[in-house]
């Protein structure tokens, strides 16, 4: 929807007259200030220009509202009244104080275009080269890489709810589907089966028809042709069918099982959210938005949201692809594998990462590190003196030498003896272990590594812990946009001004 307009002049012009009451060094001075320079027209050529007419709102407009809207946490229509109420919104955005703004479904349609063009985060972009312009960065030559869980924006589902609601789905999207006579539920009907549910055969009886349901629909679309959408109903059921069950005892039945599925989906109006743990006591729904920060001036560098499930050290190596030789890399040991260490050694970095702890098999008893491995050689010697040779796939037995050794009460329980699995990366770890207990090491992680955790949390500061969108390709592109949006508040502290046509730090 088109925002009304008048005749052009200053008579009401929000700037005009309210700018002194915005916070010099605000967000909202700066973009009232600047934002043409940010955000200039062909920054978002591609997306505003599709059939004829005219664009509905300005590009730095929409734009400006979509950063403000990122920082302060606000939904689309809170955004769209904070726009057509707060004077503050109205100077950022250079508009009249009469200004309706704009409908909230053109924020979903520039969401839906940036998502889709091949430069999504264009917004996180264009305040990262105001950051390159400044040269705050220039010299610091340390990374602190770190992830932070993001709760969903959907409610978990149990196995009753997801089977329900993925062959309501099904029946929805594929004609076939309908055909098939159901006898578990009535689909048609809103909410949960009736069932007695403090009646344990009677849950058991309500999961065996649900899954025979599930069952008949998918043999009944096994053959049909399915188009992209109809596919991923039919795959979700699929898999939701499978993930929580096993055979029960009498053939055609189903029950629950006692465990849980790698990967869990954990709801079907969200099927990327994913059950995850920040600690062994704290479980978590939803995603990991993982961040790559400057210690110093806790500037995010990059940044990227994924599945809750998804391993820190690959991610974490992806956000460096970018950057030069020579930085010195900090991360807690969720970082701290062979995989990623080795990436980091080949990119030229160096390494503080704190190592993954040790496991020992009797408490206070030897671990792997203290078995001296000889690649060369291919020989594993155990504490005692005993050497075993390597098999291909990394294993050393000490079997024989158990049984009799004077030591085996501090090095294993297991009654056939000590077997030894060396890592394809053991001589990355050892280096690393080895490294974490210098002065030097131990002295720039305390240093530095926490610093990021300031970062994080200014990141899910306002209400910005859940994240507001589902599936993992939107909520990374809300990702960007709070990650830019909370760096130009940050520049802005830091003292960011703009001096004969360029980017300083005052």
């Amino acid at each position: 929807m088109s925002p009304a307009r008048h005749a052009s002049d200053d008579q009401l012009d929000a700037a005009t007259w309210c700018r002194h009451l915005v916070a010099q060094g605000s967000v909202y001075a700066f973009l009232a200030d600047h934002r043409h320079l940010l955000f200039p027209p062909e920054l978002f050529a591609d997306v505003i220009r599709q059939g004829g007419g005219h664009p509905s709102a300005p590009a730095e407009v929409v734009a400006t509202v979509m950063v403000l809207q990122a920082l302060e946490g606000l939904s689309d229509r809170e955004a769209v009244s904070a726009l057509r109420r707060d004077i503050a919104w109205k100077v950022a955005c250079g508009l009249r104080l009469d200004d309706e703004g704009f409908h909230p479904t053109v924020l979903v349609y520039w969401r839906a275009r940036l998502r889709t063009s091949d430069r999504p985060r264009r917004i996180f972009d264009a305040v990262r080269e105001v950051v390159a312009a400044t040269g705050v960065l220039k010299g610091r030559r340390r990374r602190v890489l770190d992830s932070t869980i993001l709760e969903d924006a959907v409610a978990t589902q149990d196995t009753v709810t997801q089977l329900v609601a993925a062959v309501r789905r099904a029946r929805r999207l594929v004609s076939r589907a309908r055909e098939v006579e159901l006898a578990a539920h009535d689909y048609d009907r809103p909410g949960k089966p009736v069932c007695a549910w403090d009646d344990p055969q009677a849950r058991q009886a309500l999961v065996s028809g649900l899954v025979n349901d599930a069952l008949a629909v998918l043999a009944a679309v096994a053959d049909a042709e399915l188009d992209v959408e109809q596919a991923e109903a039919v795959a979700l059921l699929a898999l939701v069918a499978g993930q929580d069950v096993e055979p029960g005892e009498r053939p055609g039945s189903w029950r629950i099982a006692r465990r849980v599925a790698h990967d869990r989906v954990i709801s079907t109006v969200d099927p990327q959210a994913r059950h995850t743990r920040k600690t062994s006591a704290h479980k978590r729904d939803g995603y990991k938005g993982h961040v790559a920060a400057e210690p110093q001036t806790g500037l995010v560098t990059e940044c990227a949201l994924t599945a809750a499930t998804a391993a820190d050290g690959s991610t974490g190596v992806e956000l460096l692809t970018e950057e030069q030789p020579g930085l010195e890399v900090l991360g807690d040991s969720g970082y701290g594998s062979g995989e990623t260490r080795a990436a980091l050694r080949a990119a030229g970095h160096t390494q503080t990462i704190k190592p993954i702890p040790l496991q020992s098999a009797v408490a206070g008893g030897f671990t792997v590190h203290d078995f001296r491995v000889d690649q060369q050689a291919g020989t594993v010697r155990c504490p005692a003196g005993h050497s075993a040779p390597t098999t291909r796939s990394g294993q050393a037995s000490f079997a024989r030498w158990c049984q009799r050794c004077p030591l085996r009460g501090r090095c294993t329980t297991a009654k056939r003896g000590r077997v030894i699995h060396i890592h394809p990366y053991e001589q990355e770890l050892r280096a690393a272990r080895r490294r974490a207990v210098t002065r030097g090491f131990q002295q720039s992680y305390r240093r530095w590594r926490p610093m990021v955790e300031r970062s994080l949390a200014w990141l899910v500061a306002d209400g910005c812990r859940r994240v507001p969108y589902r599936g993992v390709e939107r909520n990374d592109l809300w990702w960007s946009a709070r990650v830019a949006a909370v760096n130009l508040r940050r520049l802005l502290v830091l003292g960011l001004a703009r001096q004969d046509g360029a980017w300083v730090l005052a």
